[in-house]
């Protein structure tokens, strides 16, 4: 992973001071006392390429590639409808085949929750709740304010979900607990959220459940069990051992920590790093998510325009830490013994607000009206 930080386009106000085990002596988490550099970067983007701003609004291809991944799921599904659940060619499927179309869907419904299939709103509300069929369980309306959130509390304590918890750090502080965090991260990332904050129900939550459930019944009532079985199993597989599940780990863990808890305002006038980008083959198969620092700047331009964000604000990300394999992310999580759940940029609930009025709901996606229930 490259280690230099961009200086030329950051202003020294909005450099971070980090400091490593800064909570108690048990809590080794980088605290940050100033904002998330993200809305910081997205100002003087525009500032120097106003044109960038034309890249944003939906992307009609994206509802074909879902139409078409659904498909091909639910193939697999019914086609492997006698085969036996643990034969190698049931397991083989769900893995190669499975897992990397689940794990597209899973990030088909991160774009839309940005707006970015279609003009409505509401469209995109509905036609999310259709990409997580072959999911197996409902998932899609909770996804959205978590991950909005995510966006617009970016390491906040107690906001943003994507953070592991300091029960987590602790207790998978080692080899073989990283390796079972690998394996199992689909759940840390399914059920931590619900212990982070409680969302409020909606009509679309009881949509999402109501659609599935419904599917689910169809599904197994007209071909048995084992459709449904794949489809799940897939989705487990999807955020398990799998290349594309390194997208969960290499977006914000901090791989060089070293470097970077001696870094703060008196040594750069840069925003120590916190979102990292992949610039790899697999983000044909994952709509462009390894483009992460792109997206995080501007998450109202689609997938299929963050490498022309790219190249036209080329300056501003060429420096910028990265990576170049999922797959090395996780064997380096894995096996580094200086890499773990703790490295990962924390800040306190004000944190986000300091030197600007932090991020709003309009700038979290396409045509997005603000008032998001759930979004903090």
């Amino acid at each position: 992973m490259h280690s230099s930080v961009a200086t030329a386009t950051i202003q020294p106000e909005t450099a971070l001071s980090l400091k490593a085990a800064a909570v108690s002596e048990h809590d080794k988490f980088f605290w940050a006392y100033t904002e998330e550099p993200h809305r910081t970067r997205r100002q003087a983007i525009i500032k120097a390429h106003p044109e960038v701003t034309k890249l944003c609004g939906p992307e009609p291809l994206t509802k074909y590639y879902v139409l078409g991944v659904v498909a091909l799921q639910l193939a697999c599904a019914i086609a492997l409808r006698h085969t036996a659940v643990l034969s190698l060619p049931f397991s083989l499927t769900a893995y190669v085949v499975g897992a990397t179309a689940n794990q597209n869907l899973f990030l088909a419904i991160h774009e839309i929750s940005h707006n970015l299939a279609f003009r409505s709103p509401t469209a995109n509300r509905i036609f999310a709740v259709f990409a997580n069929i072959p999911i197996g369980l409902p998932y899609s309306a909770a996804f959205r304010p978590y991950h909005l959130t995510h966006h617009k509390s970016l390491g906040v304590d107690g906001l943003d979900t994507d953070l592991p918890t300091a029960l987590e750090a602790l207790f998978l502080d080692s080899l073989l607990g990283k390796a079972f965090f690998c394996t199992f991260q689909i759940l840390f990332y399914a059920l931590r959220p619900m212990l982070v904050y409680q969302l409020p129900l909606t009509s679309l939550h009881l949509f999402n459940i109501a659609v599935q459930l419904l599917f689910d019944y169809v599904l197994v009532s007209t071909f048995g069990p084992k459709p449904l079985a794949y489809l799940v199993l897939s989705s487990f597989l999807a955020g398990s051992l799998h290349p594309c599940a390194g997208h969960f780990i290499a977006e914000h863990y901090v791989f060089d920590r070293n470097a970077l808890a001696s870094k703060g305002p008196a040594k750069t006038d840069a925003p120590v790093p916190e979102t990292f980008s992949y610039y790899g083959p697999l983000n044909l198969l994952t709509y462009n998510v390894g483009l992460h620092n792109e997206h995080h700047d501007f998450p109202a331009v689609p997938w299929t325009r963050l490498p022309a964000l790219h190249e036209l604000a080329k300056e501003f990300y060429a420096d910028l830490p990265c990576h170049t394999s999922w797959t090395w992310v996780i064997w380096q999580f894995v096996w580094d013994r200086e890499v773990g759940l703790w490295c990962r940029v924390k800040r306190k609930e004000g944190g986000r607000k300091v030197g600007g009025k932090g991020w709003k709901e309009e700038e979290l996606g396409a045509n997005e009206r603000g008032g998001i229930p759930g979004v903090k």
